[in-house]
């Protein structure tokens, strides 16, 4: 992905928004609409366009607030909403699908992974930690664009570990059982 203005200061070498697509918040206002609706139901007065008037600034609030989440890779750290991860602790980076993000996050994952999921995106990154300091294994972040962000990451820890020479490179999408 490009980079992007998303955050202030140096340019980020990635920056995605894990927003809602159009048709989440088509299906969020109808529904704001068919309960105001429902809540009017043909009375005067008051009712007649109290349900429309907090209804429907309530339901973009909340659609608004499920886009919020923002990850970027710059300044030598993952930054996923107010989380961050110094690039130096990062020991690989594995994209996932939809497939490897189910296995992942399913009946065997780690409790103390760190995740920020969202369900209408179908890719994500697992990066596996390497700091004996934090009990944290891993974090499971979603993203549009998986192999974009595991690249952008991985040259972000190996410019933070330039006088380390070897790094791990960024492995295929891995793709859950058959």
């Amino acid at each position: 992905m490009s980079p992007s203005s998303t955050h202030p200061g140096p340019p980020a070498t990635y920056a995605e928004r894990l927003g809602l697509p159009w048709w989440g918040w088509l299906l969020g206002l109808v529904a704001a609409a068919l309960l105001a609706t429902e809540i009017w139901m043909g009375v005067p007065g008051v009712r007649t366009w109290l349900p429309f008037a907090v209804l429907v600034p309530l339901t973009v609030a909340g659609l608004a607030w499920l886009s919020r989440i923002r990850v970027a890779v710059a300044d030598g750290e993952l930054r996923v909403d107010d989380a961050r991860l110094p690039a130096r602790f990062v020991a690989d980076v594995l994209p996932l699908d939809v497939a490897g993000r189910r296995e992942v996050l399913g009946v065997g994952a780690d409790p103390l992974a760190f995740v920020v999921q969202r369900p209408w995106i179908g890719g994500a990154v697992q990066v596996v930690l390497d700091d004996p300091a934090d009990p944290t294994p891993f974090w499971v972040v979603s993203t549009r664009h998986p192999v974009e962000l595991a690249e952008a990451l991985l040259a972000a820890r190996d410019a933070a570990n330039a006088r380390t020479g070897g790094s791990a490179g960024v492995r295929d999408t891995v793709t859950g059982p058959a």
